[in-house]
């Protein structure tokens, strides 16, 4: 998991190289305008350092948080998914520029957490109830003014809404189609 970790990371610190970030910035014009790449490339985008440090310290606990559940390819394939969802959502929003992996940071934790849930562990789905609060809260009252200040630039919380409930559809989409196996009554039908 740690070498992913480290590729995705490293993506996240080139792309703030000032002569590549105007290519690769969600701009919603720009979308309309055929630049695709630009719903998944956002996402890798940041305001500034202090928001790249957030969300490169988000990625890192969150896969701490979910080691023993999360493998890689599968990271990969939420992470992506969650991304380009969110790139697409955004473009039925008001929101005319967008950098940050926040959204999909919500998309990842809200899956392992609801795949940890489906699985038996009872305690995850505080998880659950912590994550629905946060963004319920963000929504109705709106993000924190520290935070921000300290990106210089407005929260999304549209991407915070939009990749929780791509975690959670990804989450239900998993345990659905993964094969479980049928634990054997020890009791007698007779």
């Amino acid at each position: 998991m740690y070498p992913l970790l480290i590729v995705i990371s490293l993506v996240m610190t080139l792309a703030q190289w000032p002569a590549l970030q105007p290519f690769i910035t969600w701009d919603a014009s720009l979308i309309a305008g055929g630049q695709w790449w630009r719903l998944l490339s956002g996402n890798f985008t940041h305001t500034n350092l202090i928001h790249l440090g957030m969300n490169t310290a988000g990625l890192w606990v969150i896969a701490f948080f979910f080691r023993s559940i999360a493998q890689p390819k599968e990271w990969l394939a939420v992470l992506l998914a969650s991304s380009i969802l969110i790139g697409v959502t955004l473009l039925g929003s008001d929101i005319q520029v967008y950098l940050g992996l926040s959204g999909t940071l919500h998309g990842l934790f809200a899956y392992y957490a609801l795949k940890e849930s489906l699985s038996g562990r009872n305690s995850s789905w505080l998880l659950i109830a912590g994550i629905l609060a946060k963004v319920a809260y963000e929504c109705l009252i709106g993000a924190p003014e520290s935070t921000a200040s300290m990106i210089n630039a407005r929260v999304a919380t549209e991407a915070h809404l939009v990749g929780m409930l791509a975690g959670f559809a990804l989450g239900l989409l998993n345990h659905k189609l993964t094969p479980r196996t049928v634990k054997q009554s020890n009791t007698d039908n007779r």
